[in-house]
């Protein structure tokens, strides 16, 4: 029996008297939703293997799509192997990211489960909603606010007094900054954009498009201090560890404070009184899974969901556990906050996104250091521009974009801005520039992209500044690596902020270019695939995320 995905209430939010009876009801809608129910034997998993039947531990592999901050969740889900049978054969994705594959349908074909940080903008894709069977919560952490402790002393707040309202105000005022997760394709930074919101247009229920008009003024000046962004609640996290000078990260609690244990990070943790968005990580089923691997789904999740389980999750992830039985955390707070509304409507949601991207937060400066030396003639030549010219239908406004094509020496560069009062004419004019793209010559990376940091300049403040480097090959030309790695260290330190993404792609040495991430705190991604993940439109698609 098949059964429409429906909200199941999250922990914490019923009486505490009644969390053992939510406990057990939690689990009946994925053993309802097994077509044979266990035991059957019928079909075949994910990766064809037959179900084993009867009560013992189910066999096979289960293939799933997960959050990318999921993946703190490896060596619990080894231990599920060695317990119950099941191999978790998992593709790590940012929560957005997964919905627009499900509602494509590409999900749905490809893997028998998601398993997203939550399911509240999935419900508002109805073609994503149909492709899921059932879910059910496995843990809970709420979106929160990480203050180094000398700008907590220095704002006088009160940890458990703090209200998004005073983190407006700190940030209008200059007092604070901090870092977030893109919105658009990370599921901490909308939730973050969602407890702004609420907060700052004194929403009393699920947003509108009137409180998001209300809170824009606000949001302006709130997203005034944001400095740093990411595509992922993981890197954002390393890149605060590495080098980040900002006050504050809002990310996940459980983030923040693995931050804090892993790296000694000694950040202020803050649930601002005001009310939070929780992700409660729920495994879901897909409509199109074949009946053993929905037993194997139930198997699983009620293995997770057991009470030693529950309390090997929270110690180890610190997330929060769903079930009664588990304790917290020794870190986690006790003390209940309001759990705000998600928008009611897509229409809402998808505004409220909009107005983050082209006017709330700070314009995007890029400088694309592109590979067109001589091996890259002919097919390689055409994948480049065939991925530029896809990126240009989702360049931002206000955003400046600059080509830096390379080959023996830089060749001519050109700089583009997204005019609001025109937006598409800067688009049009990349694309014309990336058509013309001619490739000869060796291949000069260390003098082009120390080009690039000339070329951005001192102004690293009134906009989020990155290279993103993309070559076949090795460096035959120019500077050493030394001498980039000596220039670079010479630069003011608010020049180095700036991070440099490379693309592995063709023969390119990936050592090299992960050397160039690690120095420059960016991070290198894979672009050597002809089509989907791991492809180069697929790299310049991720990158976005982190500009």
């Amino acid at each position: 029996m098949r059964r429409l995905p429906k909200r199941v209430p999250r922990p914490g939010r019923a009486p505490r008297s009644l969390a053992p009876l939510l406990a057990a009801l939690l689990l009946v809608p994925l053993a309802a939703c097994t077509d044979g129910g266990a035991g059957s034997g019928r079909g075949a998993d994910g990766d064809g293997r037959p179900g084993t039947g009867g009560t013992g531990p189910a066999a096979g592999t289960i293939r799933v799509l997960a959050s990318s901050e999921l993946s703190d969740m490896k060596p619990l889900l080894e231990e599920a192997r060695k317990a119950t049978g099941i191999t978790v054969r998992p593709t790590w994705t940012g929560t957005l990211e997964a919905v627009e594959r499900l509602a494509a349908g590409s999900a749905d074909r490809d893997f028998d489960a998601v398993w997203l940080s939550s399911n509240d903008y999935l419900r508002l894709r109805p073609e994503a909603a149909r492709a899921v069977a059932s879910e059910t919560p496995l843990m809970t952490s709420p979106v929160a606010l990480g203050v180094r402790p000398a700008a907590v002393r220095r704002l006088g707040w009160d940890p458990e007094r703090v209200s998004w309202a005073q983190v407006h105000r700190a940030a209008a005022a200059g007092d604070l900054t901090y870092g977030m997760t893109d919105p658009k394709r990370s599921n901490s930074g909308f939730s973050a954009l969602i407890s702004v919101t609420s907060a700052l247009s004194g929403a009393q229920a699920a947003l509108t498009d009137a409180d998001v008009r209300r809170a824009g003024p606000k949001l302006k000046e709130f997203f005034a201090g944001q400095r740093l962004t990411s595509g992922s609640s993981g890197w954002l996290a390393s890149a605060y560890a590495r080098r980040s000078t900002v006050d504050a990260l809002i990310n996940y609690e459980s983030v923040l404070l693995s931050l804090n244990r892993d790296s000694g990070a000694g950040l202020t943790v803050i649930r601002p009184r005001d009310g939070v968005v929780t992700a409660d990580y729920p495994l879901s089923t897909l409509s199109g899974a074949a009946p053993a691997a929905r037993d194997a789904v139930r198997t699983l999740t009620e293995h997770l969901r057991s009470t030693p389980v529950q309390r090997e999750i929270t110690e180890r992830t610190l997330r929060r556990p769903v079930v009664a039985a588990a304790r917290p955390a020794d870190p986690l707070s006790h003390e209940q906050r309001r759990e705000l509304p998600f928008p009611g409507s897509r229409s809402v949601a998808d505004g409220l996104l909009s107005a983050y991207e082209h006017r709330l937060r700070r314009p995007s400066r890029t400088v694309y250091v592109l590979d067109t030396s001589g091996s890259m003639k002919g097919e390689r030549l055409a994948r480049l521009k065939s991925a530029l010219t896809g990126l240009t239908g989702d360049f931002r406004q206000r955003e400046e974009v600059t080509l830096l094509p390379f080959g023996s020496t830089v060749k001519r560069v050109r700089t583009h801005t997204v005019d609001p009062a025109d937006p598409k004419a800067g688009p049009a004019a990349i694309r014309a520039d990336t058509a013309a793209l001619t490739a000869e010559g060796n291949t000069a990376i260390y003098s082009s992209l120390a080009a690039a940091y000339d070329h951005l300049g001192p102004d690293t403040e009134s906009a989020f500044t990155s290279i993103v480097l993309m070559t076949d090959g090795e460096n035959t030309a120019g500077r050493s690596a030394a001498d980039f790695t000596a220039f670079y260290r010479a630069l003011p330190e608010a020049r180095q902020a700036s991070p440099v993404f490379p693309v592995v792609f063709g023969d390119s040495d990936r050592s090299e270019l992960d050397a160039i991430a690690a120095l420059t705190g960016g991070r290198l991604f894979d672009g050597t695939k002809e089509r989907g993940p791991g492809s180069l439109d697929g790299a310049f698609e991720e990158i976005r995320g982190y500009q």
